[in-house]
């Protein structure tokens, strides 16, 4: 159940980084705010990647520490957060 809501919380965190990133009224308009917006979203990935179980699947923990979020993202929402170790 835990790794259940930590593989929630980090997906919906990848994905408000990619809304941030892809925000372009933001950006024109106060890219100052995106550039906060991003650093508070990257820090909230970074605190759930630490609490990454050791049953990770060492593809996504590669994703994590090379920070290939799009890429973590799309392990998660197809294999979940241990992948073919279930």
């Amino acid at each position: 159940m835990a790794d259940e809501n930590l593989e929630k919380e980090i997906a919906s965190a990848l994905r408000r980084r990619l809304e941030v990133i892809g925000d372009r009224a933001l950006r024109e308009s106060d890219p100052g705010r995106q550039l906060a917006e991003l650093r508070a979203v990257s820090e909230r990935i970074a605190a759930l990647e630490a609490r990454l179980p050791a049953t990770v699947h060492p593809q996504l923990r590669h994703y994590f520490e090379r920070c290939s979020y799009d890429k973590a993202l799309e392990w998660i929402e197809r294999e979940g957060l241990t992948g073919s170790l279930r």
